[in-house]
């Protein structure tokens, strides 16, 4: 597997605890129903944009850890084409609103911190990496 996603409008995907601990050291922004941290790649640069999806088990029982992720896997589906930076690792973590958010308040919460999140990753990425 060349690391392509399986559907073409998918991001590809953070599986490896090794990206997800790094992206701690990136930027972050807390949202009431999302936070999530920001890392740009300085190997791939100019690569996709991939996403990692937490939930801990402060946020409920297996079940409702599940839905949360699989709300903010479909709310990054949506939204990460257009607002995330290519190059750039983005760490999900659901917090105890996410499971039961109204899906319009959860959508803004993601786009709110992506939004946010977009001027502070370009201006930790060098941009000259000579």
């Amino acid at each position: 597997m060349t690391g392509a996603p399986a559907y073409p409008d998918r991001a590809a995907r953070i599986t490896v605890r090794r990206d997800f601990l790094r992206a701690r050291d990136g930027v972050r922004a807390a949202r009431p129903g999302v936070v999530i941290q920001a890392l740009p790649r300085s190997a791939d640069p100019h690569g996709p944009a991939r996403a990692g999806f937490t939930a801990t088990r402060k946020i409920g029982p297996a079940v409702v850890r599940n839905r949360a992720k699989r709300r903010l896997r479909e709310a990054a589906r949506l939204l990460l084409p257009l607002h995330g930076a290519p190059g750039t690792d983005y760490v999900f973590i659901a917090r105890a609103a996410t499971p039961d958010r109204a899906w319009p308040s959860l959508l803004d919460d993601v786009e709110s911190a992506l939004i946010s999140l977009a001027p502070r990753v370009r201006a930790g990425r060098n941009p000259d990496p000579a």
